[in-house]
């Protein structure tokens, strides 16, 4: 299946999959050929493409994705590759959420910031 990654600052990833695993506000979903027609909001998460030269691992900051005809279309709010990922910025963000956290446990802004610093380490690792 045709398969388009695009974030606001680039095309992260236009190419042919044999599988996609994103992960919508709902929960993880798994596109494989000819999959149902979807469209579902993304959230915070990893997002794996299974290109002919092995996995690629992206970190999602929210968008949408639609299924169509033979092809996924995944739109994002933010995305970065996993080579393109900071660690050392990525660990700083984690640990200025989790003592905002530690301040105010109903800070949402905190909390997405917490979430976002967590997948970006954990994509980091898997690529």
């Amino acid at each position: 299946m045709q398969v388009e990654l695009v974030s606001p600052e680039a095309v992260l990833f236009s190419g042919e999959c044999s599988q996609v695993v994103a992960r919508t506000v709902d929960g993880d979903i798994a596109f494989l050929d000819n999959h149902a027609p979807f469209i579902g909001a993304l959230d915070i998460g990893q997002t794996q493409l299974w290109a002919n030269d092995g996995v690629v691992s992206l970190a999602i900051n929210g968008g949408f994705v639609e299924v169509s005809g033979n092809s996924v279309t995944i739109l994002s709010d933010g995305a970065l590759a996993s080579q393109d990922i900071d660690l050392e910025g990525a660990q700083s963000d984690l640990q200025a959420a989790e003592q905002a956290l530690s301040v105010d446990a109903d800070d949402d802004e905190a909390a997405n910031a917490k979430k976002w610093a967590e997948t970006r380490i954990q994509v980091s690792s898997a690529g």
